[in-house]
């Protein structure tokens, strides 16, 4: 999944990590012939990066980053309070994650990842939702859920 490079820092043994719009955090090392990324040795390099795609295959595995603290929860919903809106394709908000957590029951999701991904989720369970990425339930009998969404900490 494309993601924005937002910026850059060094982690602890201090190679470069590009910061993404979907919070993760991506490895960006120079290491030819394997990894020919000079670009990332010198701070004008680096500045040109920004605002440039990136792949992220963390969110395609629906991977929630580190350091998130939850910023509200809706419902919880059973079949008959669920918001239509969430019945059909929909999104979270940029730079939100949501996690998906059925409470009772069971109900079918839909996130449209690279390759796509078709789960049946049944209680207890917890689904990571990236941020910006269409997905859609389907409840297929009773079900109580409620969604979390969370935040990178300091900015809720």
């Amino acid at each position: 999944m494309r993601r924005v490079i937002e910026g850059f820092h060094r982690d602890e043994h201090g190679d470069w990590v590009a910061e993404l719009s979907c919070l993760h955090g991506q490895h960006v090392r120079h290491r030819p012939p394997f990894q020919d990324r000079a670009w990332v040795l010198n701070p004008a390099g680096r500045a040109e990066r920004v605002g440039s795609p990136i792949d992220c295959p963390l969110c395609d595995r629906a991977e929630l980053p580190d350091g998130l603290v939850l910023a509200r929860t809706a419902g919880p919903f059973d079949g008959d309070s669920l918001p239509a809106g969430l019945r059909r394709d929909h999104r979270v908000a940029d730079r939100t994650w949501g996690c998906l957590r059925v409470l009772e029951g069971s109900l079918r999701f839909w996130l449209a990842t690279d390759p796509p991904r078709m789960v049946r989720l049944e209680a207890p369970a917890g689904q990571p939702i990236p941020p910006g990425v269409p997905h859609s339930v389907t409840v297929d009998g009773p079900v109580l859920l409620a969604v979390d969404f969370l935040v990178a900490a300091g900015s809720s």
